[in-house]
């Protein structure tokens, strides 16, 4: 009987979701299972190169600038040029730019590359984010945000596992094992993804009136970068998301460093960090059953909780299985966070401007990325690691009260999209603008 209902939650978790959707997820899942760079930055220059955690810090918030840059970028590309060739050139791009950042020497050189790498493999995300929107019907976009999180730690838990190992006898492997994955990546999005951006249309309900010589409807208006840093509910949930990822962020950049400089080895922190993934992959999908239609604004605070203070519980760790304990307490939050967040990003993103409200979301992670390392290797050199954690407490207890006081009288989704069934653009229908009641517990 339990083995019947197992298996009658994964049908009802995976059906009903577009064939395109699935290959956008192969793709993430192809990418992460390379995930290196991101991963291993940090040790490689301090443990391998011998250079100071500041320096490391310097290097990695570089290649989060990289990121700050290309997300705006890559937002506007993905609404003029289409979601497809954004993809294209941003997996190309960075497949090279990985393996010439394995071959470089010169400390400048390095740094100079880690920004170009920051630069291309953020690039994609907008386009991703945004055609799984367009893919996916509204009322499956939170289990199919969750889904793509869940292959990104799939992959994450098998390649940070193999990548540790790896890192003992060859960085350059790891290296060019990224890039020759994230090629594949490029290949399977040019053979198997449609361009997915929706036609503009009109706008109903506010143009003028047909007995008055008018067509009933208007040409949708234009959507520009300033339209999105105008929207203030938008950006304050893109401020609280930066505070969010500045914790998360700790992760790969905070916690290797604390780990390395306690005597631990590149395999121990691979194996703790592990943990997160084979989390995810275990419990993303059960987990996401039962939130996906309860209250966001609940979901979001108490996830702000769970992240702040299972990083600060990393003070008291002190072998290995503890700091693998901490690594659950964070994972739970992420795992109720990232969907429920992307499912509310989507809700508040007009149809025509999906790439660029993505891509000002998604740089809020890239700037986490530049100001965590910073903040990571000055707190460790200056004061040691337990400051660092407990900055991570105080951290997630403002994400808390922000989602708390944001979320209030949530408006609906402006916007609805009936995918076709094979994954093709979607049909826009505006919708009313209506107070949100509380979901069930």
């Amino acid at each position: 009987m339990a083995a019947d209902s197992l298996r009658r939650a994964a049908r009802e978790s995976v059906s009903g979701l577009p064939r395109a959707f699935w290959w956008l997820w192969t793709s993430t899942l192809v990418n992460r299972l390379g995930a290196f760079v991101a991963t291993f930055m940090t040790l490689y220059l301090t443990l391998d190169r011998g250079y100071s955690a500041s320096f490391a810090g310097l290097v990695v918030a570089l290649h989060g600038l990289g990121g700050v840059v290309s997300s705006l970028v890559a937002g506007v590309m993905t609404d003029r040029l289409g979601r497809r060739p954004t993809l294209l050139a941003a997996q190309a791009s960075t497949a090279f730019s990985v393996a010439l950042l394995g071959f470089m020497e010169h400390p400048a050189a390095i740094a100079a590359v880690a920004l170009l790498v920051g630069m291309t493999s953020n690039a994609s995300r907008p386009a991703v984010a945004a055609m799984m929107a367009d893919i996916v019907r509204p009322e499956d976009r939170v289990r199919a945000f969750a889904l793509n999180y869940w292959a990104i730690n799939l992959g994450f838990a098998i390649s940070a596992t193999a990548a540790g190992l790896i890192a003992e006898y060859s960085y350059l492997a790891g290296f060019l094992g990224e890039a020759a994955l994230t090629l594949a990546c490029a290949v399977l999005v040019y053979v198997k993804l449609p361009e997915s951006r929706p036609e503009r249309g009109t706008a109903a309900g506010s143009g003028a009136s047909p007995d008055k010589g008018g067509t009933g409807a208007e040409t949708e208006p234009e959507i520009g970068l300033g339209t999105v840093l105008r929207d203030g509910r938008f950006m304050g949930v893109v401020g609280l998301s930066f505070l969010i990822s500045l914790i998360f962020t700790q992760g790969s950049v905070g916690l290797p460093v604390a780990m390395g400089t306690a005597g631990f080895s590149p395999g121990d922190y691979g194996l703790v960090i592990a943990v997160n993934g084979l989390l995810i992959v275990a419990l993303q999908i059960p987990v996401t059953r039962l939130i996906e239609h309860r209250d966001p604004q609940k979901l979001l605070v108490v996830s702000a909780l769970l992240a702040g203070y299972g990083f600060a519980l990393t003070a008291f760790a002190g072998p290995v299985w503890a700091y693998a304990l901490t690594v659950c307490v964070w994972t739970l939050a992420e795992i109720v966070n990232s969907p429920t967040q992307m499912g509310l990003v989507v809700r508040l993103s007009p149809v025509h401007g999906r790439g660029r409200y993505q891509g000002v979301y998604t740089m809020s992670w890239s700037v986490a990325a530049l100001v965590a390392p910073l903040m990571a290797g000055f707190m460790i050199d200056r004061w040691g690691a337990n400051w660092l954690w407990a900055a991570t407490g105080v951290l997630g207890t403002g994400a808390a009260v922000g989602y708390w006081l944001l979320m209030r009288n949530l408006p609906t989704e402006a916007t609805d999209s009936a995918p076709a069934a094979s994954g093709g653009p979607a049909t826009t229908t505006p919708r009313t603008q209506e107070p949100l009641p509380a979901a069930p517990n």
